[in-house]
């Protein structure tokens, strides 16, 4: 196996067409080669205060849907961050070293401090503290990194280099960002602008039903149509047409470019066709949750298998950082 590779999963809401064909997709090719940790970052959530059942509940649909898209508890490990409470230890040691005036200053809390004034708290503030120990706690060596997380992912090699010179070892690695070049799909949303999110709330999820899909899709955002032969196309319609590239077969897209540039275009039979094919790839992903969450015991079997792998590298990490620092019993 070659690198290191550690991806952080939301544990809030449901896995979307964007991240599958994104990110997932990708994740699933590099378990085959890679020794890859992918978490569900419960710990992350707390920031916002969800309940107690929403929270469960959001961690295991969470678990169930990236088991169904493929990944496999036996090829990568697969964990849920509070089944590991190394991480909790090592975010407590990583903090007496981090200071505020950094911390105020990323551009993540700043963002989130401005949209929600009457929520924040400590762990907005150090939640880069807590995403390097997630990252260096198992010495990863790449992690897939969206834009707004890069400054995250600097702290992490900040706050792994600040430890090394502290206490004059080279225990840390500094991890890289990881991309995945011409891999990497950009589905954007419904609404006509941007990016396929949860946030936005202009996504296609795995596990949505079939009519769900249909009705979403045929409500996604249009113009009146083409007035002159050959026109640039505009954002919402090229947004349908991305989608349609990455979903549809090239003889499908063809056909309904070719009706754009001669004016002859249809929205409502370019969105039933594009809901037709959506449907047809999600199907199967779609029947494998289902499939999955009604077995309780392979859920539960996936989520201890994953704690166990998880821990047998956060304890042996704990343990060396514990004796560099010098923390050690005195019985």
């Amino acid at each position: 196996m070659s690198d290191i590779v550690l991806s952080g999963i939301r544990s809030t809401g449901n896995l979307h067409l964007g991240n599958y064909l994104g990110a997932v997709k990708n994740f699933v090719k590099m378990q085959e080669t890679n020794n890859c940790y992918f978490f569900i970052a419960d710990y992350h959530s707390l920031t916002t205060h969800p309940t107690p059942g929403d929270l469960h509940k959001s961690v295991r649909q969470v678990l169930v849907e990236y088991l169904a898209a493929g990944l496999n508890p036996d090829k990568s490990t697969l964990y849920i961050q509070s089944d590991v409470p190394e991480i909790a230890e090592l975010y407590l040691l990583l903090n007496m070293n981090a200071y505020l005036g950094e911390l105020e200053r990323t551009t993540s809390f700043k963002d989130k401090a401005r949209k929600n004034t009457n929520n924040v708290n400590a762990g907005l503030l150090t939640y880069p503290v807590l995403m390097a120990a997630d990252i260096i706690i198992h010495h990863a060596d790449k992690v897939p990194v969206g834009k707004d997380q890069e400054q995250n992912l600097e702290m992490a090699r900040k706050f792994a280099r600040r430890f090394n010179n502290m206490y004059n070892v080279e225990y840390f690695k500094e991890p890289v960002a990881y991309n995945f070049g011409n891999e990497l799909v950009k589905v954007p949303g419904l609404d006509g602008t941007g990016k396929m999110g949860k946030s936005e709330g202009n996504g296609i999820y795995l596990a949505d039903e079939e009519k769900v899909i249909r009705k979403k899709i045929m409500r996604a955002v249009t113009d009146s149509g083409p007035t002159e032969p050959n026109s640039a196309i505009p954002e919402p319609i090229q947004n349908l047409f991305t989608i349609m590239d990455i979903v549809s077969t090239p003889d499908t897209v063809e056909h309904f470019k070719n009706l754009y540039n001669t004016c002859e275009i249809r929205y409502g039979d370019l969105k039933k066709q594009l809901a037709e094919d959506v449907v047809k790839l999600i199907a199967p992903i779609n029947a494998k949750i289902a499939e999955i969450d009604a077995d309780d015991e392979y859920v539960k079997r996936a989520a201890k298998i994953g704690a166990e792998k998880a821990r047998e590298s956060a304890v042996k990490t704990i343990k060396e950082v514990r004796e560099i620092i010098g923390i050690r019993k005195f019985y």
